[in-house]
């Protein structure tokens, strides 16, 4: 089976593609985002996954691609295409090729005209293409930049996606209103650039009167882009906080495990965030902590020490893990949820004050 995830980088408004084939567990992303890299691990480790490698559709301006970092962190492949002009991948694609993971691959058709080396993803049975910076819902990439031309973007459309059967899902890099998807069929009817009698004059036209703003992120994102989103100096670490072994979760937070945090316990402030009545129960509570139940926490968060870490507990995590966000939005860096709360900290017959056996 098809494991198929659609991910989105809100500040770019970059979408990000996870298929996985369920048979081998192995799977791929296309177009990663450098800031997204923890989410994106955390979802594939959450659902079971091994990435293989992750594909960029061409060299983005407007966002620093994942896939270095998730290669150091993960050992993925990089894969790009072969006129993208970028150094530091593993495997450069062309027209034809093929990309696999388990037993599913992806077809590469090259289709230039945002960039030289813009690529579309077909999946083997023809019922998907990612389609980058190319088509997009109801548009196109833009043509003003980079190797940008109306031509060849015409033609890489007529030939390359709108060949592909009408009931066939296209899934762009971007979209700026919040759609998701369309179809072959839908496009060559209704892409007010591109679509019904529209011929080469009328696109390139319509192309080179845009009069669009320049990407903010150009200057930025195509030279870290051009070394595979590498950035001059960078340790992987740096990814993950030092102060504990902690695990991101695919909910965007961290989590320490009871036994990381018995290893820091003299060196963080717990807080529980539990009614009195549970902080005095049955389940008890760890030694040292401090109770602010979780109807109080945002009024009393200046009772701790933004400068130290904070851990926040609960009866199962549910509550501590909101405890995180609201901390988080009051400033805090340095935190994290205790996975699975006091149910988990006893079940691993870790020390607790009060309580009942």
């Amino acid at each position: 089976m098809l494991i198929f995830r659609q991910l989105i980088d809100q500040p770019s408004s970059t979408y990000t593609y996870l298929l996985g084939d369920s048979e081998s567990g192995e799977c791929i992303l296309i177009d990663p985002v450098f800031e997204q890299a923890n989410r994106d691990r955390a979802l594939v480790s959450e659902i079971g996954l091994r990435l293989v490698a992750t594909v960029d559709t061409h060299v983005h301006a407007d966002h620093i691609t994942g896939a270095w970092l998730l290669k150091q962190t993960l050992g993925s492949e990089i894969v790009l295409s072969r006129d993208s002009g970028a150094d530091g991948g593993d495997r450069y694609v062309s027209q034809g090729d093929e990309i696999s993971f388990g037993n599913r691959t992806l077809l590469v058709r090259s289709t230039p005209g945002h960039t030289d080396g813009c690529i579309t993803l077909v999946i083997d049975d023809n019922s998907m293409a990612f389609t980058g910076d190319c088509l997009l819902i109801r548009g196109s990439g833009r043509t003003d930049f980079q190797q940008g031309s109306p031509d060849l973007m015409y033609e890489s459309v007529r030939r390359e996606i709108f060949s592909l059967p009408d009931t066939c899902l296209l899934y762009p890099g971007h979209d700026y209103r919040g759609l998701t998807a369309s179809s072959v069929a839908e496009e060559k009817a209704f892409n007010p650039r591109l679509g019904g009698d529209i011929d080469l004059h009328d696109f390139s036209g319509y192309m080179k009167n845009l009069k669009l703003p320049h990407p903010k992120q150009i200057d930025r994102a195509v030279p870290a882009n051009l070394k595979c989103g590498r950035p001059d100096t960078f340790d992987a670490q740096d990814t993950a906080p030092g102060w504990a072994n902690l695990k991101y979760t695919f909910s965007g937070i961290w989590e320490i495990e009871a036994p990381s945090l018995e290893e820091v316990l003299p060196m963080v402030q717990v807080v529980d965030v539990r009614e009195p009545s549970e902080y005095d129960g049955s389940l008890g509570r760890i030694k040292g902590s401090k109770l602010i139940p979780l109807d109080e926490l945002m009024q009393r968060a200046g009772e701790l020490d933004s400068n130290l870490p904070v851990v926040t507990v609960c009866r199962s995590g549910a509550r501590s893990a909101q405890a995180v966000a609201h901390l988080t939005k009051a400033g805090f860096k340095k935190i994290a949820n205790l996975s699975g709360g006091m149910l988990r900290w006893r079940d691993g017959g870790h020390s607790v004050e009060g309580g009942q056996d």
